[in-house]
């Protein structure tokens, strides 16, 4: 077998062997050993945000998307007014989600390299009575910002309305701290910053918000509520869960703790983006973001304008030596997009730049 590629995305991504050994093993959805994997895998989400006291892990079967989808479903009425953050395309999502939903939806914008504005948030509020819930995106992968969460987590619960935070890309490696920020609900995935594989989705929501949208949600699959009703009568999935990615989660969670917990993760990201950065830098490629904004999660760069660059090439040519990235999300730059998230460490960016090295000179010189 060939040694697998190295995925440098913002999820899937790569994983640790150990992540992978765990879902070799069948499991019955209603035994007890599968029931008590699921507490576990619960109970470990609320603790990596000291939540354990105030919220209630629910997961969802599917991608993030889904689980961004059921929390706006099942917390945001018809009678409520969502306003929604956007400075990418997963703030744009979430909007579009909430007019799909027909809920009523408003819009605050900022260019995709400028982080969300607490001031302009909190005289919306002010002008604005009518909002109830805000919607954000902590680290937006479109391009890699980091959104000022603890500032926007201030002004919302100042004004008393509910915040919903994307923390697709955040959760795991980046400070989220409930205590200290209140949000009512944090939702996230099982293949970022977790390091598990895809397949799961969760939102740690507020315990008396979700006690309190009790047939609010329109969809049946979608109703988180009911959900975590499921949970606390029998610990059992109302719908078939996926069990393997469960047992890869709790895997991945145990080895998280072992690591250090997201202290520890967060600074072998900042190597991993620091050595990435530099290397590119140093061969003629330029950052998206400036560092004020730039999180050490998924790194932007402008695609070069000289003729010799085409990103397909380029694409194919890192594929043919072991390293998968991302093209650009951007709505206004060509660019693509290099994740510093995963099973990986600075000695395989240092591989990656020595690829990358010839195939700029292969490109430029063909």
């Amino acid at each position: 077998m060939t040694q697998p590629a190295i995925l440098l995305t913002p999820g899937p991504l790569t994983t640790r062997p150990e992540t992978r050994q765990a879902m070799l093993r069948d499991w019955g959805s209603r035994d007890e050993a599968f029931i008590a994997l699921t507490a576990e895998m619960r109970q470990r989400l609320l603790a990596l945000v000291h939540g354990e006291g105030s919220h209630v892990a629910v997961p969802l079967q599917g991608s993030g998307t889904f689980i961004v989808e059921a929390t706006i479903a099942t917390l945001v009425g018809p009678a409520d007014r969502l306003l929604v953050l956007v400075n990418g395309a997963y703030g744009e999502r979430m909007a579009a989600m909430g007019h799909r939903l027909n809920r009523q939806v408003e819009t605050l914008s900022w260019n995709e390299d400028q982080p969300v504005d607490p001031a302009r948030v909190g005289r919306a509020l002010a002008d604005d009575p009518s909002i109830t819930h805000v919607a954000m995106v902590h680290c937006e992968t479109t391009t890699g910002l980091l959104n000022p969460l603890a500032e926007i987590a201030a002004i919302v619960l100042g004004h008393g309305k509910a915040l919903l935070v994307d923390a697709m890309s955040s959760f795991g490696a980046l400070p989220i701290d409930l205590r200290r920020h209140p949000a009512t609900a944090i939702m996230a995935s099982s293949n970022k910053c977790l390091e598990g594989v895809p397949g799961l989705g969760f939102a740690l929501i507020d315990r008396r918000a979700l006690a309190a949208a009790r047939n609010v949600c329109p969809s049946l699959s979608l109703d988180l509520c009911d959900q975590w009703r499921g949970f606390e009568a029998n610990g059992q999935w109302r719908f078939t869960p996926p069990v393997q990615v469960v047992a890869a989660l709790v895997a991945a969670l145990r080895h998280l703790e072992a690591e250090g917990g997201p202290p520890a993760r967060l600074r072998r990201y900042q190597e991993n983006f620091a050595t990435l950065a530099a290397g590119m830098t140093g061969l003629g490629f330029r950052l998206f973001l400036a560092p004020a904004v730039q999180a050490p999660i998924i790194a932007t760069f402008h695609s070069p304008a000289e003729g010799w660059f085409r990103f397909e090439d380029f694409y194919r040519a890192l594929a043919g030596r072991g390293f998968l990235i991302y093209p650009g999300k951007l709505s206004r730059a060509d660019s693509f997009r290099i994740g510093c998230i995963g099973a990986i460490d600075p000695a395989d960016f240092q591989r990656l730049l020595a690829a990358v090295a010839d195939i700029v000179g292969e490109m430029k010189a063909a």
